[in-house]
């Protein structure tokens, strides 16, 4: 089974619209990343995966990455510097308790769903969208099939 076999296509399509809606009012750049495990640490596996996708070279250093090793029941989310700096020190810690809340009850379309609203509305606040603003990442979920 490949890893993008995980989710339904309707799935898939609910996790890339929460993207899209959290991104109409922001600047900010949103990425999911699924895999079907990894065994070392989650965190740097992120980061990692949110060097490969190149989501430190936004203007604003304003991505966020959700990576999730589903057969780990691991996952992560990764601010960029832009952001670090103005979000308070808890906020990546709510979502991800918030999410894991849904994880726990195998509702992991839910979970992301609600996630990606969250960090969507915090980047609405910090990074408002510009009438300029460009979509510098793709909306996609990227699979990782180790």
């Amino acid at each position: 089974m490949k890893t993008s076999d995980i989710f339904t296509k309707e799935q898939k399509g609910e996790i890339v619209n929460a993207i899209k809606q959290a991104e109409l009012n922001t600047s900010g750049e949103i990425r999911v990343h699924i895999e079907k495990s990894y065994k070392g640490d989650v965190l740097d596996r992120a980061a990692y995966i949110f060097n490969k996708l190149n989501m430190q070279k936004t203007k604003l250093r304003n991505g966020v990455i959700f990576y999730l090793a589903i057969k780990n029941k691991k996952f992560a989310i990764l601010g960029d510097a832009g952001i670090n700096e103005k979000v308070p020190d808890d906020f990546w810690e709510n979502i991800k308790n918030t999410m894991l809340e849904y994880f726990k009850e195998q509702k992991f379309t839910e979970g992301l769903v609600k996630g990606i609203t969250m960090a969507g509305e915090q980047l609405k606040t910090h990074f408002p969208y510009q009438s300029d603003d460009v979509n510098e990442l793709p909306d996609d979920i990227s699979f990782g099939d180790n």
